[in-house]
């Protein structure tokens, strides 16, 4: 098997080391390993922050909306946060905003004013069936290179990163 090798701007690299333009090799690969997670990370964002921005929302803006499609009924505010890809530090902003936008509606419990519901709304439920299929495109172009085996290799092996018991 030949040296793997990635192309920037023209430039051919062959480990994360080059990439950042680091003379020496890592101390130790689980330094190397988090520093190609980060600009993995970063790489795919970037194309998918943008995709958000053209359409005028947010990726956790997104998540909460596929959240509450794939439950089918409302939830609480707390269950929502609980489930998104990504910590949001201020979910009830978020939900504001959604539901600023006519993208959910919420509704306070009366018999626990500290509950809150929030459920879908057509106009929400139109946006993600707009945006779905051109997500799910872009992050079919960013990683089908990689093909079956190796993309089921590094999803068992990002899970096992963040699961160390397994």
């Amino acid at each position: 098997m030949g040296r793997t090798t990635a192309r920037h701007a023209g430039v051919r690299y062959r480990n994360v080391a080059e990439e950042i333009g680091k003379r020496k090799p890592f101390d130790h690969s689980e330094i190397e390993a988090f520093v190609n997670v980060m600009r993995t990370h970063e790489y795919l964002m970037a194309k998918t922050a943008r995709f958000f921005k053209d359409h005028e929302i947010t990726a956790p803006q997104y998540n909460a909306l596929r959240i509450l499609r794939g439950h089918g009924e409302r939830m609480r505010t707390h269950q929502v946060a609980d489930e998104l890809v990504t910590r949001e530090p201020d979910i009830t902003r978020l939900i504001d905003r959604l539901a600023d936008r006519g993208f959910v509606v919420r509704d306070r419990c009366e018999s626990d004013r500290r509950v809150v519901w929030v459920e879908l709304t057509a106009k929400g439920a139109a946006v993600l069936k707009k945006l779905d299929k051109p997500l799910e495109e872009l992050h079919l172009a960013q990683l089908r290179h990689l093909g079956p085996r190796k993309l089921k290799q590094l999803n068992q092996l990002l899970f096992e990163a963040r699961h160390p018991e397994y």
